[in-house]
């Protein structure tokens, strides 16, 4: 296989060096940047995400994060949410009882997560969508790494021909059921943090990687 390029894309709010070691690790020609045209170019884009998601989206508006994903996905060029890199996928997200609009490729609402332990942080099982490519491989007891407050706690696209596929969605419960993955063409994302989720979470990589 053709080695394949892969920005991760520095907005001042995720993982980077992570998400680049993990990614190197299954094959990838990773490079950290904000970069427009380098982010256009190659052939996946990571968005890491991690704090508050109200930051996250300023900090990518102000590298135009926005319009490199808007774009890439319009082209049919893949992207990759990770942890609140994909909350910031949907519509909008409320924190503290304030509503931050999100870049709006899903629809549907990051909200405080109801369990009895808050924030959920550690190791989870996910119930993975039939037919996914993301999990393909992986054992139904394999475990992934968690750590976030907020989370999207229903799915609200509706497909509306049965001639085309909808989302595969895969869900997770700490107190309740919430999305911790959505594979949709280009647009792939996961609540968890693939990077630091061992074999389990290379394997994911790995089968994105082999999309590109």
């Amino acid at each position: 296989m053709t080695t394949k390029s892969v920005v991760v894309l520095d907005y001042g709010f995720g993982n980077v060096r992570s998400a680049e070691r993990a990614l190197a690790h299954v094959g990838a020609d990773v490079e950290i940047t904000a970069d427009f045209d380098r982010a256009m170019e190659a052939d996946g884009l990571l968005v890491p995400g991690v704090g508050a998601f109200a930051a996250c989206m300023a900090g990518l508006k102000a590298v135009r994060g926005d319009w490199i994903v808007g774009r890439r996905l319009a082209g049919g060029r893949p992207v990759m949410g990770i942890c609140v890199g994909m909350q910031i996928l949907f519509a909008r997200g409320i924190e503290h009882g304030v509503e931050t609009e999100g870049l709006d490729e899903w629809p549907g609402t990051v909200e405080p997560l109801q369990a009895p332990v808050v924030p959920h942080m550690g190791w989870n099982t996910v119930k993975a969508a039939a037919g996914s490519r993301l999990f393909e491989g992986t054992d139904e007891d394999a475990r992934f790494y968690f750590v976030h407050s907020y989370a999207v706690r229903s799915w609200d696209l509706q497909t509306q021909s049965e001639r085309i596929a909808g989302p595969k969605v895969s869900w997770t419960t700490h107190g309740e059921p919430f999305v911790a993955a959505v594979e949709n063409g280009p647009l792939w994302a996961t609540q968890f943090h693939p990077e630091k989720s061992g074999e389990a979470g290379a394997l994911l990589l790995a089968n994105w990687l082999h999309t590109l």
